[in-house]
């Protein structure tokens, strides 16, 4: 298309100082659909005419420009006075569209609060609904509004009546202004936003009205979000009053639903207001580069969650030591951070369970009367790339074809979401894998049941707010207020039938491939007889249901150093990457007399997630509530010396007059 456009602009040239009407009125035409082809569909090759300096305007003015030298070009000598008006009138045109444009950059930085929020009444704020898109977007602006002019000046040069191209750009001064004016009076100050001091203001008065005690603070990525949405349940249900500290604006939607109020802070002055506020401890699921600057706040204790466990390094990662303590699962975990050496002393450990797995069922037995349900969760490359990360790449076709190959076994497929981001043949190996399930499915396929489709509206109506397509953070700050009472109680309710009809509506010998929110992992774990992942988090929840599972050894390793390597893989089946041992397993699932790792979970599960009871919700709360009384513990002390080491002012006193000492003249005041 880049080609085409590029093609249309040379002929247009070309066109016009030959000059060939059909010629030049063609190549306009055709590279104003290629415009809008690139705006629809392909947004990647306007940043490169961007980087190029061949923006929209200057293609558009550019285009305009070959007109009107066509038109200049045609007959007689003496046309440039009768085109002089039309001429100026497409002058003032792009005079108003870089007016509108600078108006429409007014406008947003206005709108463009410092803090962001979900699930808090921000009306006090004055905000509004967001202009149209039409004004905000100068690409689609100024094609939509320039469109007039262009076609006037092409019917002229096919005509020959000026009047066309002077009606056309009089159309699109007129639609400028049109455009200019609505977006001026958003700058009034009654149609304005609250202003930054206002904003800021309005957010210690809501701190001081909520009083949050502890928080979960979290940064990241687009495709990150799962790491703090797997913690929202267990913080809402502490006996606390939590809030969700985020820094990224494009993080606020993409947080879960949940009933807690979700606070953006994107500056670092910002979020040291904090400071002052009644929050006591902020809990970390993940480490990145921002959280350096939240760690710089005296008077919040921070906690490190974690959003998951596994023998990968991330797991024990250096970062650690920088939070006042690391909340881990089990024994296992401490045991890890002990042999890293990595700075985190054993007092700073605090084994709480993973509570979010409270959901998770207890091994019901093997499959009977049914098929074999294998969930085929693999990880994702990693950072660094080591082929012994994922099974994807080298095993996972494997895997996928063996498991698609025995008649009573039905696969779920649920890879990492970040597959592939670093790897391509992550990335094409999943694809693979997708097309093999689709292939056995092709007789399969079962059209969603009346139930589960009433289920869904029914959840997205609680779980997703509605928004207009032109609304901005702004708008939907007003829109995502404070939710409405038992609104929580209603997500569960209505997620729970969700799940029961999702499974209830699949055949049971449909492999399914899971790459969206719905169904969860958990979800997962209880309809599944076996797993079979990578060293990865996954294995260590999936225990929390004492089924067996299985791990691919893709790398390097032979068997007894893989287990010995990762202790998470001390009671699985160790697959190769051939798929050879994958029959035997199967046999060992369906009969639990040749299940010879039973017991071995059950240890492994004890080491890992920690004991039954107390619950690791209960043993969450319990360690909340610890944290909260040693930071407000270490704000008493500090306050305490404050008082004593800093002075008060100093007390008025009448001066008086001393005499001087002996030797010195009357008058005289001696050194030092």
């Amino acid at each position: 298309m880049a080609a085409v456009l590029v093609g249309a602009c040379a002929v247009q040239a070309v066109a016009a100082l030959s000059p060939h009407v059909p010629l030049l009125v063609a190549a306009t035409a055709l590279s104003l659909v290629v415009e809008g082809v690139l705006y629809r569909w392909q947004r990647g090759v306007l940043s490169v005419f961007a980087k190029a300096h061949a923006d929209i305007t200057v293609r558009h003015v550019l285009r305009d420009l070959l007109l009107v030298v066509g038109l200049l070009r045609l007959g007689e000598h003496d046309r440039e006075t009768r085109y002089a008006a039309v001429v100026a009138g497409l002058l003032a045109f792009y005079a108003l569209h870089c007016a509108v444009q600078a108006v429409s950059v007014l406008v947003r930085r206005t709108r463009t609060l410092p803090v962001v929020t979900r699930n808090i009444d921000a009306s006090a704020l004055r905000l509004s609904p967001a202009p149209p898109l039409l004004l905000r977007r100068p690409g689609h602006r100024l094609l939509v509004f320039g469109l007039p002019a262009t076609a006037g000046l092409a019917a002229t040069a096919v005509s020959d009546d000026t009047r066309c191209a002077a009606a056309g750009v009089a159309l699109s001064l007129v639609l400028a202004l049109a455009g200019l004016g609505a977006l001026l009076l958003r700058l009034l100050p009654g149609r304005r936003p609250a202003g930054e001091q206002e904003v800021l203001d309005w957010f210690d008065a809501w701190l001081a009205e909520y009083r949050p005690t502890v928080g979960l603070y979290f940064s990241g990525g687009v495709s990150s979000a799962y790491q703090a949405d797997m913690w929202l349940e267990p913080l809402a249900r502490l006996d606390a009053r939590p809030v969700i500290i985020l820094r990224e604006r494009f993080m606020v939607p993409r947080i879960a639903a949940t009933d807690i109020p979700i606070v953006c802070l994107p500056k670092v002055p910002t979020l040291m207001r904090l400071e002052h506020s009644t929050l006591q401890v902020l809990l970390h699921p993940s480490n990145s580069g921002k959280t350096s600057q939240v760690l710089r706040i005296p008077t919040i204790k921070h906690a490190f969650v974690n959003h998951g466990e596994s023998d990968k390094l991330s797991s024990c990662n250096p970062y650690a030591k920088a939070y006042d303590e690391v909340w881990v699962a089990g024994a296992a975990a401490r045991e890890r951070y002990a042999l890293a050496e990595v700075g985190v002393e054993d007092k700073d450990v605090v084994e709480i369970g993973r509570p979010q797995l409270e959901t998770v069922r207890p091994y019901a037995g093997p499959p009977a009367g049914r098929p074999t349900t294998v969930l085929y969760a693999p990880t994702w490359e990693g950072w660094d790339g080591n082929p012994g990360n994922t099974s994807v790449i080298a095993a996972g076709e494997n895997l996928v074809r063996a498991l698609l190959a025995v008649p009573d076994v039905r696969l779920l497929y649920k890879p990492h979401p970040l597959t592939g981001s670093v790897d391509p043949r992550a990335g094409a190996a999943d694809r693979r894998i997708r097309e093999l399930i689709r292939a056995a499915n092709r007789f399969r396929c079962s059209a969603p049941s009346a139930e589960l489709a009433r289920l869904t509206a029914e959840l997205d109506r609680l779980t997703s707010a509605e928004f207009r397509a032109a609304a901005d953070q702004a708008e939907r700050m007003l829109a995502q207020c404070a939710p409405t009472p038992g609104r929580a109680e209603a997500v569960a309710r209505v997620r729970a039938a969700w799940e029961e009809a999702y499974w209830a509506s699949c055949p049971q010998d449909e492999h399914r491939i899971i790459d969206d929110a719905r169904p969860s992992l958990y979800a997962c774990f209880n309809v599944a007889d076996l797993l079979i992942s990578d060293v990865s988090s996954v294995i260590t929840d999936f225990l929390a249901g004492g089924k067996p599972y299985a791990v691919a050894n893709t790398g390097d390793l032979p068997e007894p150093a893989f287990r010995a390597a990762f202790p998470t893989v001390a009671a699985a089946t160790v697959l190769t990457p051939d798929a050879t041992g994958l029959p035997a397993l199967l046999e060992s699932v369906r009969d639990p007399e040749k299940d010879t790792l039973s017991e071995a979970r059950a240890q492994l599960k004890l080491r890992l997630l920690g004991p039954a009871e107390p619950t690791s919700q209960q043993r969450f709360a319990a360690a909340v509530r610890a944290l909260c009384a040693a930071a407000e513990g270490h704000r008493g002390r500090m306050a305490v010396r404050q008082d004593a080491e800093v002075p008060g002012q100093r007390r008025e006193y009448e001066p008086h007059v001393t005499a001087p000492p002996a030797g010195l003249p009357s008058g005289a005041a001696p050194r030092g």
